[in-house]
């Protein structure tokens, strides 16, 4: 393999990066891609005009083949909205022969029975929102957040005996008519589709890196045109990602609708509010209609994140997405008490990613790499997990890469 794509559809813009991959699990960007979306070309974070995201792809493509210089091959892309169900699933089971080395086949056959019972109560879940009990959904990502034997934490199951060992299983499933349409697009461009990724989990990825063993924890919010999506990592592992339908544009129709202008006009202002281009009377009306929609879309982060109550959250807020721009979101979930229902140790620190500082990545700085481009840098990551598994065959996430490939 020469080169892989990260190809990040979103719903006002695709963005695309071609790299290469090196050795260690370092990643070599070759060129960077960025169309803008048709209205109505996505709804709530998925493809709704399977044509026009084809258009708008081959318009980002062409941009991301001339500056790399040579062709897409492989593409990860990403998926997104609400009825992408991610969740943490806990096995706890005890051992019939304590003595007998623990084998691989052995853990693969729980891995298998945990996607089983976590597709059905995603399959379960989809057809309540959606109100087709016939729905199918297919599993996009699965890792493993921690494991114990005997209440031992261990980075490698195999070989080791005991008795009561306990796994969490973190487990995406998506409907199979979203990642039908993601094939088609794919299909269409002639691109070699080699894996669809849950996009907040994507950016966990390019946050952590080929550092398998490494700790970081934090919250990360991908804030998209169409969509919110949330991810909770505790120590290297990903808690859970939730999503919900509220993402930039939201923002814009409610300055389209407070100042009654049209949606261009309305985005307009938008980027104007940070820029200071606006007169004081406009900028406050501008900014009374940002901080009603903020106050909805704070209501669903806080919603969301309720699912990660258990053992308190993580303070760390990492934000990316061309919606994280906006400088009144970041200002308001740094100094507003948003955060004081939930288990907050004190006040979360909020930072937009930096691209400079995720790991394992070479890049030339006049490519303009910023945090909106974070998902598909984590697309890349993926497909770099699926393609190789991991570089350390003697840690447990390398040993186990190939059991939960889909």
């Amino acid at each position: 393999m020469s080169t892989i794509l990260g190809l990040d559809i979103g719903t006002e813009f695709i963005k695309a990066i071609l790299a290469k991959p090196g050795k260690r699990g370092n990643l070599e960007i070759l060129g960077v891609g960025k169309a803008k979306q048709a209205e109505g070309s996505m709804f709530a974070g998925a493809i709704a005009d399977i044509p026009a995201v084809v258009a708008a792809c081959e318009e980002a493509l062409v941009q991301v083949e001339e500056e790399a210089g040579v062709r897409a091959e492989t593409t990860v892309v990403g998926i997104a909205g609400e009825l992408i169900k991610g969740s943490t699933s806990t096995v706890r089971y005890t051992r019939e022969n304590p003595n007998r080395p623990i084998s691989e086949a052995e853990m693969n056959e729980i891995i298998k029975k945990v996607q089983l019972k976590a597709g059905a109560v995603a399959k379960k879940a989809v057809a309540v929102e959606t109100g087709n009990k016939n729905v199918e959904v297919r599993l996009i990502n699965s890792a493993i957040i921690s494991l114990t034997i005997d209440g031992y934490k261990i980075s490698n199951p195999i070989g080791f005996k005991g008795s009561d060992v306990m796994i969490q299983f973190y487990t995406a499933f998506a409907p199979m008519i979203h990642v039908a349409a993601i094939e088609k697009v794919c299909a269409e461009l002639n691109l070699d589709l080699l894996t669809v990724a849950v996009e907040p989990f994507a950016v966990c990825r390019a946050c952590l890196g080929d550092e398998l063993d490494s700790n970081f924890s934090g919250i990360v919010l991908d804030i998209g045109g169409g969509t919110t999506d949330l991810a909770v990592v505790d120590d290297g592992g990903v808690e859970g990602t939730k999503m919900f339908s509220i993402g930039g544009r939201s923002f814009t129709h409610q300055i389209e609708t407070a100042l009654g202008v049209d949606f261009e006009a309305a985005e307009e202002y938008k980027l104007k509010f940070d820029s200071g281009e606006l007169d004081d009377t406009l900028k406050a009306k501008v900014e009374a209609a940002l901080s009603r929609n903020l106050s909805v879309w704070l209501a669903g982060v806080e919603v969301a994140l309720e699912d990660f109550t258990d053992g308190g959250l993580p303070r760390q807020v990492l934000l990316c997405g061309g919606g994280a721009s906006l400088s009144l979101l970041q200002e308001t979930l740094a100094i507003s008490d948003w955060y004081t229902s939930l288990p907050f140790s004190r006040r979360p620190v909020i930072h937009l990613i930096d691209v400079a500082e995720l790991p394992n990545l070479t890049y030339d700085e006049n490519m303009g790499l910023d945090h909106s481009f974070a998902t598909a840098i984590g697309l890349l990551r993926v497909g770099l997990d699926t393609l190789a598994g991991a570089p350390e065959e003697n840690k447990l996430k390398a040993r186990l890469a190939k059991l939960l490939q889909n």
